[in-house]
């Protein structure tokens, strides 16, 4: 399922994540949206433009010290209008005093995480025709919300695997559940395929990337896409998913991760 391809800027899951919660600022009268994010974050820059369409101000708290010269991400959403906040790494870590400073500011977890955002990411099955005839729906996970988006709408059959993006990002387990209404044993959280851990791109991950561009004209990233979709092909290589099963796999958007890349490591922008 192509989700990068539904638009240039809010690419894959990020809109289906942020449309409740624009909704809510909107009913709100909020005078600013608020999230957080790192340099390279595909949720800041999807952030700052959804807000551009819907004439509401944004800023963004950006996760490190500003750099002398700021990420194409970053440019792009201080262009759609972001005030940008840039907090240490330590202060990063609570997020909560950083809220309470900012009190009338509309919040917005970082990567959309929250019962908004899953409700958001409920809906991305309705794109797809015969969604009952799956019989695995397989993504990349790195706040769990998709996850429990897709566990909410699922058919009873179907089983979800996430690939985490993280090492040893076991808290993603409890994450999920907390957005669920009852406990779901249906999804499964794989934690094999990180390839070093967050953000990490070993000359292996890169080549598979490039070569996944050469066989199936298929831009995937290095940070989320990439590691879930080949852990896709050697969990069915190996028969870990079971010959004869129906599979779907999200390709659920954002590149940005790919321009911390030096100038043509990869074949496509």
């Amino acid at each position: 399922m192509r989700l990068d391809k539904l638009h240039p800027v809010i690419s894959g899951n990020k809109w289906f994540k942020l449309q409740y919660y624009l909704q809510q600022a909107t009913q709100y009268s909020a005078r600013k949206i608020a999230t957080f994010g790192g340099a390279y974050s595909n949720h800041i820059v999807a952030t700052a433009f959804a807000c551009y369409l819907r004439q509401i101000p944004c800023a963004g708290f950006i996760r490190g010290e500003a750099a002398q010269t700021l990420s194409h991400t970053l440019l792009q959403a201080k262009a759609y209008g972001m005030e940008l906040h840039f907090v240490s790494r330590e202060a990063y870590k609570n997020k909560v005093a950083i809220q309470e400073s900012n009190p009338d500011y509309y919040w917005v977890n970082e990567g959309g995480y929250g019962l908004p955002g899953a409700q958001g990411a409920a809906t991305i099955p309705d794109l797809v025709p015969d969604i009952e005839n799956y019989t695995h729906i397989i993504a990349a996970v790195g706040t769990g919300t998709m996850l429990a988006g897709l566990c909410k709408a699922a058919p009873p059959h179907q089983q979800i695997i996430g690939i985490s993006a993280m090492k040893n990002n076991t808290a993603l387990q409890q994450q999920v559940q907390a957005l669920l209404d009852t406990p779901d044993n249906r999804f499964t959280i794989l934690h094999d395929y990180h390839f070093g851990g967050y953000g990490k791109h070993p000359a292996t991950l890169i080549s598979y990337i490039q070569q996944c561009w050469q066989q199936y004209q298929l831009p995937l990233d290095i940070v989320y896409t990439g590691k879930a979709f080949f852990a896709t092909e050697h969990l069915i290589k190996t028969h870990t998913i079971p010959q004869g099963s129906n599979v779907l796999f999200i390709h659920s958007g954002g590149l940005q991760g790919n321009l911390s890349l030096p100038a043509g490591t990869l074949p496509f922008s």
